[in-house]
């Protein structure tokens, strides 16, 4: 008997312990950045919050090109911590409207969630309207 409540018990916590995602949102999941000369680093910090009961993990993400670069959390996010995730795009090579989604691979519900940056990328040989 002893050892069928211990079993029970054990597989009570397993099935609660592995049924928790954790959850967060962004304070803007979108980032428009001004007009940008051809060949700057922009950078951007999207401000998430653990708004679960479970540490967040990301544990990669991924983008159409290079030119994008996400520097992922060493170590879990506590619930109620809030984390900037900062993104970097190379607009080097890059022309006129750029828009990218970053998929960030986390232990979430959907286990993939978006955010995107936004920009105008203008030539360097362009002349700007200034």
């Amino acid at each position: 008997m002893k050892l069928f409540f211990a079993i029970t018990i054990i597989v009570l916590n397993s099935v609660l312990g592995f049924g928790q995602v954790a959850e967060f949102q962004f304070k803007n999941s979108t980032h428009k950045f001004p007009d940008t000369k051809e060949g700057v680093v922009l950078e951007h910090e999207f401000v998430l919050i653990n708004t679960g009961s479970v540490p967040l993990l990301i544990s990669d993400y991924k983008v159409a090109c290079p030119c994008t670069k996400v520097i992922l959390p060493k170590k879990p996010i506590s619930p109620g911590e809030t984390y900037p995730l900062k993104v970097t795009f190379d607009t080097k090579g890059k022309y006129y409207y750029q828009d990218r989604s970053i998929y960030l691979t986390t232990n979430s519900k959907k286990g993939n969630e978006r955010i995107r940056i936004k920009v105008n990328v203008i030539p360097e040989n362009e002349p700007t309207n200034h």
